[in-house]
């Protein structure tokens, strides 16, 4: 197996993870006897562990090197899987996802620094169609979690049976990664110069990914009076644009670059967002958000490439990794009280202005920002 398959498969293997909690979460809310709003409180959960761990993940990888410390890190996280069912109740539901947020988010890091080293290796990007893998993996797993769930398959027997086989996967893929170490040094560092410029950018397209997946569905059905259904629809149009652009990606990349790609495509994420502010009907609206998918696809794979070219390895990717959770962490809540204060149509204004400053500052994300 090459390097690049072998982190390919890392990347689904986390993402399919990610996938099964949340099929099955509805059977664990159950099993806890949560309610929707004791479940809003246990979701914050995985995006604080992994903020807290993040940082030290950088210290991680230098100490064990890249494949050692992805190898440990890829088989916690999908060794975990089954604690979030095994919780008895919901403060067990809270400490199973804080400790399996951690885990996500350091093996995470991990990930994406090997994937660096493997464009670097290979000479062309191929970050795009990682994040792309991570998706597959994640609607694979999420489709036999549903289907498990509709057999009333226990999630308890289904996350022990799944986890382990990750847990095997995982490691199996990792025996072909780099082994060198990356960067020694500090643990953790905050963003400064360039790298702060590269974590605002991953922040700005984290927090649209992150907001217009958790509201466009309520958009359509509360603000243009469409049904459930649609909602639905309009959710499936947003990730399934992204994954398109994430699986063909490397390709427009390599031909344009990552300022002309980032330039383009936050175009179009733009312009989506104006379509969904000014939507007149639904269709519209499920057209702007697959604008919005398609125009950020790109950003976040670009950003971990970005960082790891800045010469402070690891560490770079751990700050910036870290801000963009942060950005993921706040955009449902900032997203929510906006609308409550004013409307969701003014919430999807300012993330149209997110999307607009990505396209606006893609110059940060170029090839030689390690002079910077």
């Amino acid at each position: 197996m090459s390097p690049r398959w072998a982190v390919l498969a890392v990347f689904a293997v986390h993402g399919a993870v990610s996938g099964s909690l949340a099929a099955r979460m509805p059977w664990i809310a159950d099993h806890v006897g949560a309610g929707p709003g004791q479940l809003g409180v246990a979701l914050t959960m995985p995006a604080v562990g992994a903020m807290a761990a993040m940082p030290f993940a950088g210290r991680i990888v230098a100490r064990l090197g890249g494949r050692r410390a992805t190898r440990a890190l890829i088989a916690a996280w999908a060794a975990v899987l089954v604690l979030p069912a095994l919780a008895p109740d919901l403060v067990g539901l809270c400490g199973a996802l804080l400790l399996a947020g951690a885990c996500a988010g350091m093996s995470d890091m991990a990930m994406n620094a090997e994937g660096v080293a493997v464009e670097k290796l290979l000479g062309r990007p191929v970050m795009s169609g990682l994040h792309g893998g991570w998706s597959i993996g994640g609607l694979l797993a999420g489709g036999l979690g549903a289907g498990l769930a509709r057999a009333g398959v226990d999630a308890r027997w289904h996350f022990a049976v799944l986890g382990a086989t990750l847990v095997v996967l995982g490691v199996a893929a990792t025996r072909h990664l780099p082994s060198g170490s990356a960067a020694a040094g500090t643990p953790f560092a905050l963003p400064r110069g360039i790298v702060l410029a590269i974590a605002l950018v991953g922040f700005c397209a984290c927090f649209a990914e992150t907001a217009t997946a958790d509201w466009s569905a309520i958009y359509l059905v509360r603000v243009l009076g469409s049904g459930p259904a649609a909602g639905a629809v309009a959710y499936a149009g947003f990730a399934a644009a992204m994954t398109l652009g994430r699986l063909t990606g490397d390709a427009v990349v390599h031909r344009y670059g990552p300022v002309g790609t980032t330039r383009v495509t936050g175009a179009f994420g733009t312009v989506g967002g104006i379509l969904v502010v000014v939507a007149w009907a639904p269709w519209v609206a499920v057209a702007g958000f697959a604008l919005i998918g398609l125009g950020i696809a790109t950003v976040v794979p670009l950003v971990f490439s970005a960082a790891g070219r800045t010469g402070h390895g690891t560490h770079a990717i751990a700050s910036v990794a870290t801000v963009a959770y942060g950005a993921g962490l706040a955009a449902p809540g900032v997203v929510g009280g906006l609308a409550d204060a004013t409307s969701l149509t003014v919430s999807f204004t300012v993330i149209t202005a997110l999307v607009a400053v990505v396209a606006l500052s893609a110059r940060t994300l170029r090839l030689d920002v390690q002079s910077s």
